[in-house]
């Protein structure tokens, strides 16, 4: 593709120049560094549990394989943070480049599209929770899943990009479809849910084991929506909040901290169905504005 004469120029000190866009600034990308690296160990985490739940005997899952899949949903978790550093340490020092840009959406293919596309072929849609079938689809609903994280990540940088003009749809504080990292976040809190059942020899009753695929598939498809999610990329030490917002955070926290697993799992979901929600409902709101002026 061979750009236009009309581009704008810059000088070497210009964000936007080819040397100042390709500067490596060492404290955001080692975080991002520190995202792969646990993106990384959360895959080879996976692979060891699939494989000790292969070569034992124990049903549905073995202590070993269970310890395995913990340790994998934890480094995703330990990614996320990384992954909340990274542009936050970026934007707070002025050392913003669109190679960390680039580097930093490599970096969530590993960690929030591989590693939750491999807890999902392996265990969430294994035959363990007593529906073969879900082995011959986890094939197509893990590359379905992986699919839609890097269009997501691939349409933010797009949206983000300095150099592009944007409509106000484009410039609200809200992200454009399901973050990566809350996707895959939720995927770990699942699992979690499913190693609690599993350490006490429990399975999903069945109404809940077929809905597996639907929310899997429901999540990726909101990554590559148009449905838009709250945003904490605002939120520093002077940030306000009402108290309503406040008090919602504590029940939020306190949920966690009380129903550990399910209330993980709980508040992920609720974060995921509040975005739904919320677009409907703003969808409704245009459509009777429009029906008043017609």
């Amino acid at each position: 593709m061979t750009p236009p004469d009309n581009l704008p120029q810059f000088d070497e000190d210009s964000p936007y120049h080819v040397s100042h866009a390709s500067r490596i600034y060492f404290l955001p990308n080692l975080m991002t560094a520190g995202n792969i690296f646990c993106g990384f160990g959360a895959v080879i985490r996976c692979i060891q549990a699939n494989f000790a739940a292969r070569i034992s005997e124990v049903s549905p899952l073995p202590p070993e394989a269970i310890d395995y899949y913990k340790q994998a949903v934890w480094l995703i978790f330990g990614a996320m943070a990384f992954d909340a550093l990274d542009g936050r340490l970026a934007r707070m020092g002025g050392r913003e480049s669109l190679f960390g840009a680039e580097f930093d959406s490599l970096a969530d293919v590993v960690s929030f599209g591989l590693a939750p596309c491999l807890m999902m072929f392996f265990l969430i849609m294994s035959p363990s929770q007593g529906y073969p079938i879900f082995q011959d689809i986890g094939w197509l609903l893990g590359f379905v899943y992986l699919l839609c994280a890097a269009i997501r990540l691939a349409r933010f940088n797009v949206i983000t990009h300095p150099l592009l003009q944007r409509n106000e749809a484009y410039s609200n504080k809200d992200f454009v479809g399901l973050p990566v990292p809350a996707a895959a976040g939720t995927v770990g809190a699942l699992v979690l849910f499913l190693l609690h059942l599993a350490s006490q020899d429990k399975t999903l009753h069945r109404w809940a084991a077929l809905s597996l695929p639907f929310l899997l598939l429901l999540i990726a498809i909101l990554m590559v929506s148009t449905v838009r999610y709250p945003s904490g990329k605002q939120i520093d030490l002077q940030t306000r909040t009402p108290l309503v917002t406040f008090l919602l955070l504590g029940i939020v926290l306190a949920t966690v901290i009380m129903f550990k697993e399910f209330g993980m799992l709980a508040c992920c979901l609720g974060y995921i169905f509040f975005g739904l929600g919320r677009h409907f409902h703003r969808a409704r709101k245009v459509r009777r504005l429009r029906r008043k002026t017609a």
